[in-house]
């Protein structure tokens, strides 16, 4: 390792990265193995960790990722937005439909970024901060799809993910979403919404190549 880094700093970090890969957890014993250093060295690590609640662990002895890194994660939406919007901004333009990005936030989707297309006369209203179950309507069933389609998924897999709805969130409105794939740290989709019986088939090419612009904006 380069003189001028941390090798503790790395070995933390490498700690929540691979209990962020994980949804029951990891022992000490795992962990130590994992990192390649002994167990008080992981003891240690992870008791630096709680006391900034970025880690936790259990009755078990698991640890698991911590509430600090959601509060952490909150900062990203900014950046994540500012990153999406020209795609989003095209994506609005061309299909005349309101677009969106939506995170995942706990076990909800929250659209953190909508775009109004300028030019229709009519579209429908769509506001960011709006939460849902990830099961209902288009945005939480292509995040779905796409955890579906597995770790080795990238944006060119977007399309298999693709998501139709039609008035699971609003009555007389249809949606279409491709979830973001092949970017680390964040799950999502992007997708619009419109005044329609059925999604035209031009639509969903469409959201499927924002969905990689974006992918690709946020690596």
């Amino acid at each position: 390792m380069p003189a001028e880094t941390s090798q503790t700093l790395d070995r933390g970090l490498r700690v929540l990265k691979l209990l962020a890969d994980t949804d029951h957890g990891l022992t000490v014993t795992e962990l130590s193995h994992k990192l390649g250093v002994n167990r008080t060295v992981v003891y240690r690590l992870l008791a630096t960790l709680e006391q900034h609640a970025l880690v936790r662990r259990d009755l078990g002895g698991r640890a698991r990722v911590g509430l600090g890194v959601l509060r952490l994660g909150r900062q990203v939406h900014p950046l994540v937005r500012e990153a999406a919007l020209p795609a989003l901004r095209s994506l609005a333009e061309d299909v005349g439909a309101t677009a969106h990005l939506t995170l995942v936030d706990g076990s909800e989707a929250l659209a953190v970024a909508v775009v109004e297309p300028s030019w229709t006369d009519y579209h429908v209203a769509y506001r960011a901060g709006f939460r849902h179950a990830l099961d209902q309507g288009a945005a939480g069933r292509a995040i779905l799809k796409g955890r579906g389609l597995g770790p080795g998924a990238g944006e060119n897999d977007a399309e298999l993910a693709l998501a139709l709805t039609h008035g699971e969130l609003e009555a007389g409105a249809s949606g279409a979403a491709a979830p973001l794939l092949g970017v680390s740290g964040i799950e999502g989709s992007v997708g619009v919404v419109m005044l329609h019986e059925i999604v035209p088939g031009e639509v969903g090419p469409r959201v499927v190549s924002a969905a990689r612009e974006v992918a690709q904006a946020l690596r």
